[in-house]
């Protein structure tokens, strides 16, 4: 259903009666996607945010999971950015709206347990990657637009690839699986109306990053990095202190994730290409009868 049309979650809530909801449904996307759709990153967000967890009240929803981000922390928060860093700055630019909607979700959480005494949990997690992502060259995230990048640059034997921002900028990345993880576990263990960070507690920078791609996709040109472009917030590495102390840590190093998940979009993308040859239309303009 689409998770923006009120009646259709207030239908499937009282049809399905869930006991327990992982509220991961958000329109998400990289810098330029957030910087260009600010209307709709702000509604779309606020109004399934709303939905489901009026909804969840409603019905009785014994537990709900609401998924954050790390880039909702203050653009220039002290690093690794611990859960209390939330609201002592100003956000960063781009992705503002996101940010509070993302903030509107979470505060709604913690209204619903003070006034209701729902159980209903939200958690941060730090940039995600992995398979079935989005590979848009301009709304996807960093990590899936570098891979499409490096490969159609390889492909078509391209000297470089041009890299948004200085290459400066710090992120940290969690594989999705162990993400899922994450929320299973707290949604097992955790039970506090304050927020709690899931993440690896490691970063690299944008450049590095860039390397690591470059080397699994097997590209072998040069970077070209355009510093007319944004750099978005300088780094965001999360302190996981908090989800380590319940015994819960991830498990996926980046370099094994990125290289499994090249592998993966090389062979969807070759598949891809073979099926729409063998689909393209034998042409008998040329033949003659014998």
């Amino acid at each position: 259903m689409d998770l923006r049309d009120q009646l259709a979650v207030k239908r499937f809530f009282e049809s399905e009666r869930p006991d327990y909801v992982f509220l991961a449904a958000a329109k998400v996307g990289g810098i330029h996607a957030n910087n260009t759709y600010r209307a709709d990153f702000i509604y779309d967000n606020l109004v399934i945010e709303t939905n489901v967890i009026h909804q969840a009240f409603r019905c009785g929803v014994r537990k709900l999971l609401f998924l954050g981000s790390s880039c909702i922390y203050p653009k220039h928060a002290p690093q690794p950015m611990k859960e209390d860093a939330l609201l002592t700055g100003l956000l960063e630019p781009t992705n503002e709206p996101y940010a509070i909607a993302k903030i509107a979700g979470i505060k709604m959480c913690q209204a619903y347990r003070q006034q209701y005494g729902c159980n209903f949990i939200s958690i941060m997690p730090t940039n995600l990657y992995g398979p079935n992502d989005s590979y848009d060259l301009l709304n996807s995230h960093v990590l899936p637009a570098l891979i499409s990048k490096f490969r159609t640059a390889k492909e078509f034997g391209l000297p470089s690839v041009e890299i948004w921002g200085t290459g400066k900028p710090r992120r940290e990345f969690l594989h999705v699986d162990d993400l899922a993880d994450a929320c299973l576990f707290l949604m097992n263990e955790y039970n506090s109306k304050e927020i709690i960070n899931v993440g690896t507690g490691i970063d690299l920078s944008i450049k590095d990053l860039a390397l690591l791609i470059k080397k699994c996709v097997g590209f072998l040109g040069d970077l070209h990095f355009n510093s007319e472009q944004p750099d978005g917030t300088p780094r965001k590495l999360l302190d996981t202190s908090k989800i380590n102390s319940l015994g819960w840590f991830a498990k996926i190093k980046l370099e094994d994730g990125v290289r499994d998940i090249c592998e993966k979009f090389e062979l969807e993308s070759s598949n891809r290409e073979s099926a729409q040859r063998q689909s393209q239309p034998i042409h008998f303009n040329n033949l003659h009868r014998t």
